[in-house]
């Protein structure tokens, strides 16, 4: 079962799903921090377990509209979890990100490391989604919470048909240099060449859509047998640079991608990637693919795409 309220996706989407999985599900078009629709959901529904996506997740809109981002992913929180309390469902897995750990002086970023103070309001609403996670679990209204700490998803189906469809100009980057590379927009804006790294430019994680899609799949077989709440990083262990990461989706494509620096964004750290290791030994997952594989993918859902879903 999925519910959506369609503010940064389409019908088409889910339609491609079934699609590509060759099943259906039940669909209902709400939106989460809609309290009494998410009761009268639970309601009509036998749920044994639910993975918790639904929020507002752009670094630099955080910076800009913070009020907008705690009202958003703090409420629709509060609504499903009331929901599940009163359903008896106390299963839950988390999207939570890396962005909790704030600007950390060690990398790779083990689980175990300090979280916060983060450097962004979205980082901040999923850190205060993890705790109250955390202290629903002490407090015995959730059995078990597995919070997945994301850390930069890219690239796309490899069939072409789901992709990421970003609302007006990409706050993230491969949409926003799949885009340039196919003509849409004029070129790509690197935000910052002066951080402390091998060319200047940010340092992240990135890991393909699919990976993290099967890295869900093993947190909801886990979670269904343990107890308690559980922190899990969800990337590759390499760090690529914003600069590194043009070079590899013009290898994988043949076509130039044009750039200009512009100032650091606020919010920003200068690197980030994960230690994946517990991820591995605990749920028996680990990243499938590289960056060219990532690259590849992003661009044929791009070019079969260009002005991403239909709309309806």
């Amino acid at each position: 079962m999925v519910v959506d309220n369609f503010s940064n996706s389409k019908p088409a989407a889910l339609r491609r799903v079934k699609q590509i999985c060759g099943k259906d599900f039940v669909f209902y078009e709400n939106d989460v921090r809609d309290r009494e629709a998410m009761k009268k959901i639970f309601a009509e529904n036998r749920i044994d377990a639910v993975i918790h996506f639904a929020g507002l997740k752009a670094v630099g809109e955080s910076v800009r509209k913070p009020l907008l981002y705690y009202s958003h992913n703090l409420c629709a929180t509060f609504n499903l979890c009331e929901a599940m309390i009163e359903a008896g469902v106390r299963i839950m897995v988390f999207s939570s990100s890396a962005t909790v750990y704030g600007n950390s002086d060690r990398v790779p970023i083990r689980e175990d490391f300090r979280i916060g103070p983060t450097s962004n309001p979205y980082g901040e609403t999923k850190l205060m989604q993890e705790r109250i996670l955390s202290d629903m679990v002490a407090a015995g209204e959730l059995r078990t919470a597995v919070m997945l700490r994301y850390f930069n998803p890219i690239g796309a189906h490899e069939s072409g048909l789901i992709g990421e469809d970003p609302n007006g100009i990409p706050n993230n980057l491969l949409p926003y240099i799949s885009q340039v590379s196919i003509g849409k927009l004029p070129y790509l804006s690197v935000f910052g060449n002066d951080y402390d790294t091998h060319d200047g430019t940010g340092v992240r994680d990135y890991i393909h859509v699919v990976d993290l899609a099967r890295a869900h799949v093993c947190a909801l077989r886990h979670a269904v047998g343990s107890e308690g709440a559980q922190y899990y990083n969800i990337g590759t262990g390499i760090g690529y640079s914003v600069l590194d990461i043009i070079g590899a989706y013009e290898k994988a494509t043949g076509r130039k991608v044009p750039y200009r620096i512009s100032p650091r964004r606020p919010g920003d750290v200068a690197v980030s990637y994960s230690d994946p290791s517990l991820a591995a030994s605990v749920l028996g997952w680990k990243a499938q693919f590289g960056i060219e594989r990532m690259c590849r993918d992003a661009d044929r859902w791009q070019t079969m795409n260009p002005d991403g879903y239909p709309d309806e």
